[in-house]
């Protein structure tokens, strides 16, 4: 089945028909834009030191950058809000995109600059990749004597930069960032894309704690940098990462990046040699990576010089979980203790019980009185006694000779209708979070992930459109599908999906799986429900709930529709809601 991207990339000179400009009206309104870079005044220093950004062209003209002013408004419709870094004749500013009501970023330089070409084919490269863990190009254009790339705004993310700032990472989180980058570099490469800025302020952490990488190819086009090598210099670039959140140092004499340089004159050491308490294998992870023959020698590992050495790499080590959750304990349970007197049990010690007074014994009945109300009593006693033993072998009696007592009372017999035999109906599970799972590298939209729990019906999540079908052919692809966070383990029961399009027949298999981006192959994953329907509705239930926190859902067949111009007439799917209930 050949598969057609409704996400094709041109470079246009206008923004009315330009390709990328469509793609910036589909995507997530989230964004990010460069932030200020103490380092960029450096570095060609830097550069030549840590090896990591490749070489600057030298003898390029001093051009002054582009004098714009907040409120300025490009196409008519990206309004300029503020200037975050002016360098080397280009810009970088928070905007505003009007049309669609949400933050982006911009870079700006002008056409006749000596790197504009340059930029606008990596701006390109870049957005055509449509990987989820790189920051995404939305526009790039070429208007009015300026050029202008467009990309996304992450308000809830975080530099790498910040959280150094606070201290090292955990060991658990230093794995995922290490193995999260790593990987998206190692596809970056496949697809010959290269970054050569991979500093601490080009990697964010978003609320989820997913990383993500801004600047593939353009930061490097900006600034002029170039290498003979990209694949080992992004690959000691992750490792100055990695070295970076274990020691909370920069693995280089110089500093840079809010953070202390090693000692002059001892060279590279290891991170455990550094600071005490760093796990090890990472710290040998970090050595191999910064290409340091002596110590990868001493610990008779090879270096890692491209980043799908590094991903085997991580892959070999044992995984890292994370730190068991600190509970309170909770106060000691006090035990009361009652006196019951004389008529019950006595107390276990001499004394009275301190956290209970003692209530003194009613005084006895004295006299002639007290023994005829003590006599009456037990007559009372015996006489009650002797009545019910009367009734009870009357109502025998009466029971084998298939009457009824005189007492006039029915039995009545439970035929298990009562409210405790009723099965209990499912209680909603609220979705976290979702990210689309593409184990092939290919995402369909991961943009529009949320638009299936977002509580709207008029929101979806669409795939691309194929031309064979309506099953998937597995050897182009061999399914699409979304993975939900439930915050917590749950058991999940039945699952409610209402899909966009109906006719022939929609697949949709639920799995069972370890996380947001799951390491296993879909295969090895347990099975939840699954069910073939040509409705738009599909209710699926499973024999028996199984417990976990992220659920695939996992599509391979989809019905033949020619709804939706946007991408014409073919084989797709759209997924509109999506309920769990356990």
């Amino acid at each position: 089945m050949a598969e057609r991207s409704t996400a094709a990339v041109d470079v246009a000179d206008n923004s009315g028909d330009n390709p990328l400009t469509a793609k910036a009206d589909k995507a997530t309104t989230d964004g990010v834009t460069e932030s200020i870079d103490t380092a960029d005044t450096a570095d060609t220093a830097e550069q030549s030191t840590n090896g990591t950004g490749g070489e600057r062209k030298a003898s390029e003209p001093s051009i002054a950058t582009p004098e714009l002013h907040s409120g300025h408004k490009l196409a008519r419709r990206y309004r300029l809000e503020e200037c975050v870094t002016r360098l080397d004749g280009f810009s970088s500013w928070r905007a505003v995109d009007e049309k669609l009501r949400r933050a982006v970023g911009v870079h700006l330089l002008p056409a006749d600059h000596p790197r504009a070409r340059s930029v606008l084919a990596a701006a390109r490269s870049s957005a055509l990749l449509g990987d989820p863990r790189f920051v995404q190009v939305l526009d790039a254009v070429e208007e009015n004597d300026l050029v202008y790339v467009v990309h996304e705004w992450l308000p809830d993310a975080t530099e790498l930069t910040a959280l150094l700032a606070l201290g090292p990472l955990e060991a658990h989180d230093a794995y995922q960032m290490v193995t999260q980058v790593s990987q998206a570099m190692a596809a970056a490469h496949r697809e010959g894309l290269a970054h050569l800025r991979l500093t601490p302020s080009a990697v964010l952490r978003t609320s989820t704690g997913q990383y993500r990488i801004r600047g593939l190819a353009v930061a490097a086009a900006l600034r002029g940098i170039s290498s003979d090598t990209p694949q080992r210099s992004d690959t000691e670039a992750i490792g100055a990462l990695l070295y970076a959140v274990l020691t909370q140092r920069w693995p280089y004499e110089s500093d840079a990046y809010g953070l202390h340089g090693l000692p002059k004159g001892v060279g590279l050491i290891a991170p455990d040699q550094v600071r005490a308490g760093v796990h090890r294998g990472l710290s040998e992870l970090a050595m191999r990576a910064l290409v340091n023959d002596g110590a990868t020698a001493s610990r008779q590992e090879p270096p890692c010089t491209t980043p799908d050495e590094l991903v085997k790499a991580v892959g070999e080590m044992p995984r890292i979980r994370p730190p068991e959750p600190a509970f309170t304990a909770p106060p000691e349970y006090q035990r009361t203790t009652y006196q019951q007197g004389t008529y019950g049990r006595p107390a276990a010690g001499p004394g009275p019980s301190v956290t209970q007074p003692v209530t003194p014994p009613p005084p006895a009945l004295q006299g002639r009185t007290g023994k005829a109300l003590k006599w009456a009593v037990s007559a009372l006693l015996i006489a009650a006694l002797g009545l019910g033993s009367w009734q009870l072998a009357d109502a025998l009696l009466n029971r084998d000779k298939g009457g009824s007592t005189e007492t006039g009372n029915t039995q009545t017999t439970d035929h298990g209708n009562g409210d405790g035999d009723k099965p209990k109906a499912p209680v909603p599970i609220k979705i976290q979070d979702a990210q689309e799972y593409a184990p092939d590298g290919s995402p369909q939209n991961a943009a529009d992930v949320k638009n299936t729990y977002d509580g709207s019906t008029a929101s979806y999540w669409r795939t691309k459109k194929f031309n064979d079908g309506p099953d998937l052919v597995p050897s182009v692809k061999t399914g699409v599908g979304i993975v939900y966070d439930l915050g917590s383990a749950k058991d999940i029961s039945t699952a409610s999906i209402l899909l966009r399009y109906g006719g022939d027949h929609t697949t949709i298999t639920l799995y069972a799986t370890d996380s947001l981006s799951p390491s296993s192959p879909v295969k090895s994953m347990q099975q939840i429900a699954t069910i073939k329907t040509s409705d738009t509705k599909a209710n699926l239930k499973a024999n028996t709930p199984v417990k976990s926190r992220y659920v695939l859902l996992w599509m391979t067949a989809m019905p033949y529709s020619a709804q939706d111009n946007y991408s014409g007439e073919g084989f797709k799917q759209a997924i509109t809601d999506v309920k769990f209930a356990g």
